[in-house]
C-alpha cells in the first residue's frame, strides 16, 4: 500500500518518491531512502540513508574523484621526471618495432619492475650512435609513471650542473633527492667531461642508487670492451658497479638519426628543386 509522504520526510523526498511499508522509496530505482530503526537508543527514529540510484552517483562522483586525481599524479611525475619536456611525450605507442627484441626487453622490464625493484636490477644499454637507445629508456619511464611509480630520465652533464659549486651538504641533499626515485634513467653516460670531479660525482650516484636498492637504466655509447678494459682506475669502479646493478643489453642497429637526417634532406631538397 502506498501512503502519503508525511511532513517530518518532506525534506528527504523528490519529485516521485513514495512512502511504502513506513518507508520513503525512491521514485526512481524503486529503493528505499529511510529506515526506522527498531533497537537501541534510536528505537523508532526514522534514519536516512542512499537509495540504489543515490549510491552509483556517489559511487561514480569518487571515480571520477579518483581518476582525476591518479591523472593529476600522472601529471606531477611526468614533469618532475622529464627534465627535457619532448621527452616526456615518448612512449611505446611511438615504436615502430624495428627492433623488435628491444622492444620486447623494455615491456618485459616495465612487466615485472615490482620485481626488478626488488632486486635491484636496471638494464645497461649500449651500442653504437642513434641506435634507439634514449627512446626506448623513455619509453620505458613513461609507461612506469603511468603506474604511478616516480622516474627521472637526466643525464650527468646536468647532474654535475645541479651540483657545481654547492657545499658538502647541500651535495648529499642532492643526491639524497635522486634515490627518491623509483628509477633513475640516466642518458649517454661517458659524454661528460673526463675529470676527477666528475667521475667521483658520478661513481657516488650510481653507488648511491646501489646501496638505496634503486634500480638504474643507463645508456650509453661505449662498447662491451670499452667498459670492460677500461685504462682509468676510476672508471673501472663505475663500470664495475653497474655491471652488478644492472643487466647489459646490446643495442644493434643503423643510427636512425641520419637516416631521419636523410630523409629530412630529400624533402628539403624536393621542394626545392634541387
Amino acid at each position: 500500500m502506498i501512503d502519503a509522504i508525511p511532513q517530518e520526510l518532506s525534506d528527504y523526498s523528490e519529485a516521485g518518491d513514495y512512502m511504502k511499508d513506513g518507508r520513503l522509496y525512491c521514485g526512481k530505482c524503486n529503493t528505499p531512502k529511510t529506515d526506522r530503526m527498531t533497537w537501541g537508543p534510536l528505537e523508532g527514529r526514522i534514519v536516512r540513508h542512499n537509495c540504489k540510484c543515490e549510491s552509483e552517483a556517489y559511487k561514480a562522483e569518487q571515480e571520477a574523484s579518483e581518476r582525476q586525481e591518479y591523472f593529476n599524479k600522472i601529471m606531477r611525475l611526468r614533469n618532475s621526471g622529464f627534465p627535457d619536456a619532448e621527452m616526456s611525450k615518448i612512449t611505446f605507442q611511438h615504436d615502430d618495432k624495428s627492433n623488435p627484441k628491444l622492444s620486447e626487453i623494455a615491456h618485459r622490464y616495465v612487466d615485472n619492475f615490482a620485481e626488478m625493484k626488488r632486486q635491484n636490477k636496471g638494464l645497461l644499454l649500449y651500442g653504437s650512435v642513434g641506435t634507439g637507445k634514449t627512446f626506448i629508456a623513455a619509453c620505458i619511464a613513461n609507461a612506469l609513471i603511468e603506474k604511478g611509480y616516480p622516474c627521472l630520465v637526466t643525464n650527468f652533464a646536468r647532474i654535475i650542473n645541479g651540483v657545481a659549486g654547492t657545499a658538502l651538504t647541500e651535495k648529499q641533499e642532492y643526491f639524497d633527492n635522486l634515490n627518491k626515485y623509483d628509477l633513475l634513467v640516466i642518458d649517454d653516460l661517458a659524454a661528460e667531461r673526463n675529470t676527477e670531479y666528475v667521475n667521483e660525482i658520478v661513481f657516488n650516484v650510481i653507488d648511491a642508487r646501489c646501496r638505496a636498492g634503486k634500480p638504474v637504466i643507463v645508456t650509453t655509447n661505449l662498447t662491451e670492451y670499452e667498459m670492460k678494459h677500461a685504462a682509468d682506475i676510476r672508471k673501472q669502479r663505475i663500470y664495475s658497479r653497474l655491471q652488478e646493478m644492472c643487466v647489459p643489453v646490446y643495442v644493434a642497429g643503423r643510427d636512425k638519426r641520419i637516416q631521419m637526417q636523410k630523409d629530412t634532406s630529400a624533402d628539403a631538397r624536393a621542394m626545392l628543386g634541387v
